[in-house]
């Protein structure tokens, strides 16, 4: 097992093909040059010690030290060994509306921007603890499986948006139904469902599927952004601002935060509402509730322990740049006297 730790620098090796395109031209231009002034049997005994296969074999040793200094920049790493690996924790899982109103400006920079920033800055205080998160509209959709990489997460996280669900509308049932999926382990003590949203068109049938989702040891708290004042809903083609939403009537469709509704589904499952328009708010206790939850053994995992291996592609590298700088142009006259197919004897 092994992995790369800058690939990046592998577009360095641009360099060799350029060298080789460089090398090419210049040896053309020489041997045109050459042939303006003599013939090429007396350029032999002009030049005796001219060599162009000296000079090939200088560029490819030019070439190859180049390529494994390059490696060793990238820093391949070899596994050496196996890790067991136990960790503790809680399962927290995220479920954000991306529905149109999310996108209302009545909060700064926008609801949906807002609750990103509370879900990434929850995953930045959480320790070992599984992560996983739904983005809803009209329907549900799995954004992330649930994961202790908080990196992966949170890079995820960015790229929600309300294109990515393909029908609008809020259909929180269909994402308590997707969470419900998402807990796997059967041992798992704690289990935490954040909904964020503004709590808008939620349907009559979602507070028993929130019941139920409780009767299965999972624990419901939800976050509201947006006032209760509203906003229109801004329309943007190809990200510059076209006007606001409109009913059929024409009139401008104002969104509002429906904290009752959010209420209500948290009271059903043990849980708690936040308002979520102030960034820390939600998050200090959200932290603080996770932190305090009771742990569970829910991974046993193993991997690799990686060493670097980059010194041996730079001994390699240097090596053959002193191959370069000790190796001539022109031809070695010890090898000259070498006879290795007997020519000496043919002419004798």
């Amino acid at each position: 097992m092994y992995k790369l730790e800058e690939p990046i620098y592998f577009y360095l090796l641009a360099v060799i093909p350029a060298m080789i395109v460089v090398f090419l031209l210049v040896l053309w231009w020489k041997k045109r040059t050459q042939r303006k002034f003599s013939n090429t049997e007396l350029l032999k005994r002009l030049a005796p010690n001219s060599s162009t296969f000296k000079s090939v074999l200088k560029l490819m040793m030019l070439s190859l030290g180049i390529a494994f200094l390059v490696i060793s920049l990238v820093n391949p790493k070899m596994g050496s060994k196996l890790k067991t690996v136990k960790r503790e924790g809680v399962d927290v899982v995220f479920a954000l509306d991306v529905s149109k109103s999310m996108l209302a400006e009545d909060i700064a920079p926008n609801r949906l921007e807002k609750a990103k920033q509370i879900i990434s800055k929850i995953i930045d205080k959480l320790g070992s603890d599984r992560v996983g998160i739904i983005i809803y509209a009209g329907n549900s959709y799995p954004l992330l499986p649930i994961t202790t990489d908080h990196a992966a997460a949170n890079m995820f996280l960015q790229n929600a948006n309300p294109d990515m669900v393909s029908s609008q509308g809020t259909a929180i049932n269909e994402a308590l139904q997707l969470a419900k999926t998402y807990y796997n382990n059967d041992d798992q003590t704690n289990r935490f469902l954040v909904i964020i949203s503004d709590g808008e068109d939620h349907e009559e049938e979602t507070k028993q599927v929130a019941q139920n989702l409780f009767n299965d040891g999972v624990k419901i708290y939800t976050v509201g952004v947006g006032t209760e004042r509203g906003g229109p809903i801004p329309m943007r083609l190809n990200g510059a601002m076209i006007g606001y939403k409109k009913d059929r009537q024409g009139e401008t469709v104002i969104t509002k935060r429906n904290a009752a509704v959010l209420e209500e589904i948290a009271d059903i499952a043990n849980g708690r509402y936040i308002d979520g328009n102030v960034t820390e708010n939600p998050v200090k206790r959200m932290s603080e509730i996770i932190a305090n939850a009771e742990k569970s053994e829910f991974e046993t995992k193993q991997f690799a322990d990686y060493k670097d291996q980059f010194q041996w592609f730079l001994g390699i590298g240097i090596l053959f740049l002193l191959f370069d700088t000790f190796l001539f142009d022109k031809k070695t006259k010890w090898l000259k006297k070498v006879d290795l197919f007997n020519e000496e004897k043919t002419k004798n």
